[in-house]
């Protein structure tokens, strides 16, 4: 006679091996790749059109502790591409513009072709190497699409926050490591590899945003290769706005 015990187990065991029950307890990259994605906006976030965000950044130079630049009015403007491919290379439009006060730290940009910076229009090769050191985060959002490839690799922790980590792979076979929050589901970390070293950005003090739904980290800090490069609070997040194009026109040759 089969007893109350032994029925409970195989019920058990049943479940164990049921695909959904083992979905939920142990997600792959493209589970948890769709999780961040809700968490941080659905479908708003990922096809968002404009973003400008406004606050302040710290850079630190490569020797003591002290900051090198504090800029105290720092803004950022994107313009999305929505078939985006290629992780680590510019795309869409962004113009990035740092002062202190009024007076201009450093000002760069891109209109989709064309990098330029304060000094004037950016070469193709070192615009190339500056971008694939720089962009990175936004490749999430075409993670759902065709040729995209995501891979769960070893959980670990940052700042307290228990993280799933995912390689995404590009089409193009570029490879970004993001690590999502296993209680929120934000996403916490970012890295790649880049001409600089490896490239880190963790991301805190988040706040969510309506009209639509937008979950905005204020506190990002990069390193490269585990030293701390800058800090950026931001203190204002505008998505889906108008821009003035005139922001993404390089200056004259």
């Amino acid at each position: 006679m089969v007893r109350y015990w032994q029925i409970i187990i195989m019920f058990v065991l049943t479940m164990l091996a049921h695909p959904l029950f083992a979905a939920e307890a142990e997600p792959d990259g493209s589970s948890i790749l769709a999780m961040a994605r809700e968490a941080a906006g659905g479908d708003d976030w990922a096809n968002a059109r404009t973003l400008a965000l406004s606050g302040r950044a710290v850079f630190y130079g490569p020797g003591g502790h002290k900051p090198r630049t504090i800029s105290t009015d720092y803004r950022m403007w994107r313009v999305f591409d929505p078939d985006r491919t290629v992780a680590h290379g510019a795309d869409g439009k962004v113009c990035i513009i740092a002062k202190n006060s009024e007076k201009l730290i450093f000002e760069v940009g891109y209109d989709g072709e064309i990098t330029w910076t304060e000094r004037g229009i950016t070469p193709k090769a070192e615009a190339d190497k500056f971008w694939a050191s720089n962009f990175g985060f936004g490749i999430i959002r075409q993670a759902d699409k065709p040729g995209f490839a995501a891979t769960r690799l070893t959980d670990d922790d940052v700042g307290g926050h228990a993280l799933y980590m995912v390689e995404l792979t590009d089409p193009k076979g570029g490879k970004t490591l993001f690590g999502i929050d296993q209680q929120s589901h934000a996403i916490r970390t970012m890295g790649f590899r880049t001409p600089k070293g490896w490239h880190l950005r963790v991301y805190d003090d988040f706040v969510t945003l309506e009209n639509p739904r937008w979950l905005q980290a204020r506190h990002v800090t990069l390193y490269y290769d585990g030293r701390k490069s800058n800090e950026v609070f931001w203190t204002e997040t505008k998505v889906n706005a108008a821009i003035d194009d005139a922001l993404f026109t390089p200056p004259a040759k």
